[in-house]
């Protein structure tokens, strides 16, 4: 297989980044604001309503729960009524959701509010990266698909200092009430936008094969699914583990809760500002060169946290574990609009972003089985996996990313 990268762009299309920037990245900042404002709240509202310590942790984990049983539904839906709709019912849907947690007064309506949240959270993901995917021509593939995981990040950022702004001066429901705003607004501004993949959906539909399903897309395409899929699962679980391991490991150290806070702003600040970068390298010389080394480093990071024991060792550490997530944003979205079917391409990115997902759930699970030994027992696991998949990813990535048919 070569080893050079060999984008082939779309001839005849002028896609500047002004006119893909309100209806690709308007909703993503506004959904993921009031993400960012409610998910450190979840936990807090369960205990206010009853829940013990583990149930609360359950009641968090719905959100990843819905998305994991939401996606292969998710990708039936768009390919059904398009990105557009899917996106404003997703927005809407979202938006009741978390109006029913404002107004919970029960443990149970709260859990089947946030689970709800998870299924919407699935509908919009996809429908923003098969947006994209459609309209983006492949020689800005990456950069437009990182800056969406950049906006992602950057929203969550922000959102909980909103919250925290909230919850001062009331309870913690205004939080949710925010939040539902956002979504709302988000649906609103989708709804009035044009509908630029129509087009492109209608002349799939004259071929009667728009509407495959989602069991039969994967059954023809479970080769790539088993193989790139795998390794984007490990991506997955890298990167999920890294948001669990290193506060629980900066805490075991001593650290009191206010340093923890500020050695994972540490990360997450450098995470948030790699994002353009990566996707310019992926665009550029191919998509192996930000998935490998990007992994190399987490890796790295993994190893060397059991090695650390006062503050400035565990944020370094961290800030090192930040740049292999951040240069990485928006890779597992390129890899899937990369090599799903154009004329398949929603059913595909349903079970890609299950693959994803599984890899979500995996690493925190494997955090809390193997922290049965010890901390840094679960640290060097990660590694050791995380490194697995370095191997695994330069085997199965593609060199050369062949645009859609004209």
């Amino acid at each position: 297989m070569p080893r050079t990268f060999d984008p082939v762009s779309q001839p005849g299309e002028a896609v500047s980044w002004r006119s893909i920037a309100i209806p690709a990245y308007g909703p993503t900042i506004l959904v993921s604001i009031g993400q960012g404002a409610t998910l450190p709240l979840v936990a807090l509202s369960a205990r206010d309503l009853g829940a013990s310590v583990g149930v609360a942790a359950f009641v968090v984990a719905l959100i990843g729960i819905g998305q994991l049983l939401g996606d292969l539904p998710a990708g039936a839906l768009a390919a059904r009524i398009g990105e557009q709709k899917a996106l404003v019912a997703a927005c809407t849907v979202d938006a009741l959701a978390l109006l029913g947690a404002f107004g919970a007064h029960s443990l149970w309506l709260l859990a089947l509010a946030i689970f709800v949240t998870g299924l919407a959270g699935s509908v919009f993901s996809l429908a923003r990266q098969a947006y994209l995917t459609e309209t983006v021509p492949v020689r800005m593939r990456a950069r437009a698909l990182s800056t969406l995981g950049g906006t992602f990040r950057v929203g969550l950022f922000l959102g909980p200092f909103v919250g925290a702004a909230l919850v001062s001066r009331g309870e913690i429901g205004r939080a949710y009430a925010f939040a539902a705003s956002m979504s709302l607004a988000a649906a609103a501004l989708t709804a009035f936008l044009p509908d630029v993949t129509r087009t492109q959906r209608t002349e799939r539909a004259d071929t009667g094969v728009a509407h495959s399903s989602v069991l039969s897309v994967l059954q023809q395409h479970r080769r790539t699914l088993l193989t790139l899929g795998t390794g984007v699962l490990i991506i997955s679980a890298a990167r999920a583990t890294r948001q669990t391991i290193v506060p629980l490991w900066a805490a075991s150290q001593g650290l009191s809760p206010s340093t923890v806070s500020l050695v994972y702003g540490v990360s997450a600040g450098v995470d948030m500002l790699l994002f353009y970068p990566g996707g310019a390298i992926m665009d550029r010389y191919g998509r192996v060169f930000v998935a490998v080394p990007s992994m190399v480093v987490l890796g790295l990071g993994f190893l060397l946290l059991p090695f650390t024991h006062v503050t400035l060792a565990i944020a370094a550490v961290a800030g090192l574990m930040g740049l292999g997530n951040g240069i990485s944003a928006g890779v597992v979205m390129t890899l899937g609009a990369d090599v799903a079917p154009a004329e398949s391409r929603t059913q595909f990115l349903g079970g890609w972003r299950l693959c994803a997902d599984l890899g979500n759930a995996a690493g925190p699970l494997i955090v809390s089985a193997v922290s049965v030994v010890g901390l840094a027992a679960a640290a060097v696991t990660m590694g050791v996996l995380t490194w697995t998949g370095v191997a695994w990813l330069a085997r199965w990535i593609p060199r050369r990313v062949v645009a859609d048919p004209e």
